[in-house]
């Protein structure tokens, strides 16, 4: 089985991803859907158990064996990166290979909000990019990373599963590191990162209570943290956040929150992505030092745009404040499933 040929194909098609399943030809996602890939016959159990042997990092084959699933990268010169996850499905190993572009968009060429630029020009603070799976927090994160390193001199520390997008020196200095390679975990490379001297920290998801722990404290201490949740708003984004907390740390963790200038991006793929934008308080003036404040009240102080370009998006006025939080606290939860969300304490 000639893996380079079919992942050549793959690329020239346009695909996002390649499935491998033995019993099946191999699929391809374009524009969404699935379709077969240009392969002359069906996988079989044997010729997909001998690609893995030769795919997985040896440093991961024992992790492979024992936990049946393993994420890596893979390369191929000339071609470009892939992101492959190998798993075992009823007894068999099967495979899905995430095509990775060899170049990391600009905010601008990828379509992006050009208030991400501002973001990115921040020198501390917590930015979170939300979203579905396959809807460009990867790329978007990526896309971050590669702003501040053609705008300033900075020490960039990351801390990713797998590494997709390789980012080479410019103005500033970048860490990669990879879990399971590099470091054992998201959150001893975050406690590590922190003894590391770093301007900017990138986390390519806040998965356990650790992580979002030593993140949330990255923030307040002056560094820049950037990541991922797998979440569909800004509300569910907050919710997640408090709630891998035991309940006695919940207040503790809405101050954490509220006292620092946090973003909740939510990215979506589909073609509404362009065309509806909200910008919303974490925490209106006098609240971020109380502890009564909650996502009820963050879901209340919402601004939509809807129909406008995401440059038009400005802060809500204050006299406009209280008519916004009655009109949209119903609403929030629904309509920021049509795009892009923004979140920032003013």
């Amino acid at each position: 089985m000639d893996l380079t040929e079919l992942l050549r194909s793959v690329v020239h098609a346009g695909a996002s991803d390649l499935h491998l399943k033995a019993g099946n030809y191999p699929m391809m996602r374009v524009h969404g859907a699935l379709r077969p890939a240009s392969y002359p016959s069906r996988l079989v159990p044997a010729d997909l158990a001998a690609l893995a042997a030769t795919l997985i990092p040896p440093a991961l084959e024992p992790r492979f064996l024992t936990d049946h699933e393993v994420d890596f990268a893979h390369s191929v010169p000339g071609l470009g990166r892939f992101r492959c996850n190998v798993f075992r499905q009823r007894g068999t190993v099967a495979m899905a290979v995430r095509v990775i572009p060899a170049d990391v968009g600009s905010i601008a060429s990828l379509g992006l909000p050009p208030v991400l630029t501002t973001l990115a020009e921040q020198e501390r603070g917590l930015i979170l990019l939300t979203g579905t799976t396959g809807s460009g927090k990867s790329t978007t994160l990526a896309s971050l990373v590669d702003h501040i390193n053609r705008s300033r001199a900075a020490h960039i520390v990351t801390a990713e599963d797998p590494i997709e997008y390789l980012h080479q020196d410019r103005l500033a200095l970048i860490s990669q590191r990879e879990v399971d390679v590099d470091t054992r975990s998201f959150a001893d490379a975050l406690r590590s990162a922190l003894r590391q001297d770093p301007d900017v920290i990138m986390v390519g998801e806040m998965r356990d209570l650790d992580t979002i722990e030593i993140g949330l404290t990255a923030a307040e201490t002056g560094h820049l943290v950037m990541s991922t949740v797998h979440t569909l708003d800004a509300t569910e984004t907050i919710n997640r956040l408090v709630t891998v907390f035991p309940t006695h740390q919940h207040g503790q963790v809405r101050l954490q929150l509220a006292a620092r200038s946090d973003y909740s991006w939510r990215a979506s793929s589909g073609p509404s992505s362009r065309n509806a934008c909200f910008h919303a308080q974490t925490a209106p003036a006098g609240v971020s030092r109380s502890r009564s404040w909650s996502t009820r009240r963050l879901s209340a102080t919402v601004s939509l745009t809807r129909n406008a370009p995401t440059s038009s998006l400005r802060p809500l006025p204050p006299a406009a404040r209280n008519t916004a939080c009655r009109r949209l606290t119903s609403q929030f939860s629904s309509s920021t499933r049509a795009g892009w969300c923004p979140m920032t304490r003013r």
